[in-house]
C-alpha cells in the first residue's frame, strides 16, 4: 500500500528527542518547551508563542480569548477542518460561512464581503492544503472594519506573502503540528501573538489557572493543554529542517502536475501558485471533472494499493450544525470541490516511480468509470 502519508523523521530529530530524555526535559515546563516556543516567535515573526497540545486546542483557546457573545457572529471558510467551526460555537457565538475560489480552495475577501453583516465580530482566515488566503486583504478589511482576525495557519508553515510569514497575519494565529504537517510534533499545536495580554491569558487557559503566588488557588476551571519536553524538543528540530521539507514536497507537486498532463487525466489540478503565494503542497489535491464518481474511484484506487483521501466536507453541512444554522449564502464551489475532490500520497514515502503508478492508476479507474 502507498499510503497517503508517512512522517519523516530524521536522525536529528531522533537525536533531539534522545538529548531531551537524557537530560529529563520531559515535562510541559521544561526548558526544551521555552527553546520551542522562541524558535517558533523567530520562524513566524511573532512575539509571542504558546505551544500547546494540538492545533485543534489553539484555535479553541484563541477564540476563548475573545470573549465573544452570544449573537456575535464569526465568519469562516465552510471548507475547511471540523475543529474551526467546534471552536466557534464552544465561544457561543453564531459561525456565518463563506465560500472559497473554486481554483485556490481558499477564501477571497469578496467571499468574506459577501456575508458580512453588522453583527460580525471576528473573522477566521484559514489556508488550505497549500496555497493561502486573501491575507493582506483580509487584513486590510477587519482593520477597517474593526474586526477581530484570527489566522489558522496549521497547513501553511512556511508558506509566505509578498515576503511576509503565514502565521503573522491577524490578532492571533493558530498552528498545528499534527504528523502530516510540514513541522510535527505528532500532536501538538501553537497559538502565536504580538499581544502580550492573550499571550498570557493563554498560557493560563492551558495551565490550569496556575499562579505564583498562590500556585494551588484556581480562579478559573481551565484545562491542561501543555505540550510535553520530548515532544518539543523533536518541534526544535523539524523547524530547522522545514525548508528541505518544503523543497521536497514541491518538487513532487510539480511531477504530479507534468505527469497529469502528460497523460491528459480528466481532473482539475491544484494551482502552481496563486497571486498570493507559490503552492507548498501541503497535500496534492485533485478534484475529478466527472461528477459523482469520487467514492468509487477512492475505493478502486485503494484496491490497487493506493491510499487517498477525501476532501473536507463542506461545514455548513455538518450534522451537528446543519439544524441549527439558516445559510442564506450560496456556496457552490465548496460543495462541488468536496463531493468531487480527493488528495493522492505525498510525502517522504513516495518515490517519481510511485507517482508514475498513481497517476496512471488513477487516469484507467476514471476512464473506466465514463
Amino acid at each position: 500500500m502507498i499510503r497517503v502519508f508517512s512522517p519523516k523523521l530524521t536522525y536529528k530529530d531522533k537525536i533531539s528527542v534522545l538529548r531531551a530524555l537524557l537530560k529529563n526535559e520531559i515535562s510541559g515546563s521544561s526548558n526544551e518547551v521555552k527553546n520551542f516556543e522562541s524558535l517558533l516567535t523567530k520562524n513566524f515573526d511573532r512575539k509571542y508563542a504558546v505551544a500547546l497540545a494540538n492545533g485543534s486546542v489553539a484555535l479553541d483557546v484563541a477564540f476563548q480569548t475573545l470573549d465573544l457573545k452570544k449573537g456575535d457572529e464569526v465568519i469562516l471558510p465552510s471548507f475547511t477542518i471540523i475543529s474551526c467551526l467546534s471552536a466557534v460555537t464552544r465561544t457561543g457565538a453564531t459561525p456565518i460561512f463563506c465560500d472559497v475560489d473554486k481554483f485556490s480552495w481558499n477564501m477571497r475577501l469578496e467571499d468574506v464581503e459577501k456575508v458580512v453583516t453588522k453583527k460580525t465580530r471576528a473573522v477566521l482566515m484559514v489556508h488550505t492544503y497549500g496555497l493561502s488566503a486573501d491575507a493582506e486583504e483580509i487584513q486590510k478589511f477587519c482593520n477597517d472594519k474593526n474586526l477581530i482576525l484570527i489566522e489558522d495557519a496549521s497547513e501553511a508553515h512556511g508558506q509566505m506573502i509578498n515576503n511576509k510569514k503565514c502565521g503573522s497575519f491577524g490578532d492571533i494565529s493558530t498552528l498545528s503540528f499534527y504528523a502530516n504537517k510540514h513541522v510535527t510534533t505528532g500532536e501538538g499545536g501553537a497559538l502565536l501573538t504580538n499581544n502580550y495580554e492573550i499571550s498570557k491569558q493563554a498560557r493560563q487557559m492551558i495551565n490550569l489557572d496556575f499562579n505564583n503566588q498562590e500556585r494551588f488557588k484556581h480562579n478559573n476551571f481551565y484545562w491542561n493543554y501543555r505540550l510535553s519536553g520530548l515532544q518539543a524538543a523533536l518541534g526544535i528540530s523539524q523547524l530547522k529542517g522545514i525548508d528541505k521539507t518544503i523543497k521536497m514536497k514541491i518538487i513532487q507537486g510539480n511531477r504530479y502536475l507534468d505527469l497529469l498532463k502528460k497523460y491528459n487525466v480528466n481532473v482539475q489540478v491544484p494551482l502552481k501558485e496563486n497571486k498570493y503565494s507559490k503552492n507548498h503542497f501541503w497535500v496534492f489535491g485533485v478534484v475529478l471533472n466527472n461528477k459523482n464518481i469520487r467514492d468509487l474511484v477512492i475505493t478502486k484506487l485503494e484496491e490497487n494499493g493506493i491510499e487517498t483521501r477525501p476532501f473536507f466536507w463542506p461545514l455548513h453541512l455538518q450534522p451537528p450544525i446543519i439544524k441549527n444554522i439558516k445559510q442564506t449564502k450560496e456556496i457552490k464551489n465548496t460543495e462541488t470541490i468536496a463531493k468531487n475532490g480527493l488528495y493522492l500520497p505525498l510525502g517522504s514515502q513516495v518515490n517519481s516511480s510511485n507517482q508514475k503508478k498513481i497517476v496512471l492508476t488513477l487516469k484507467r479507474i476514471i476512464e473506466n468509470e465514463l
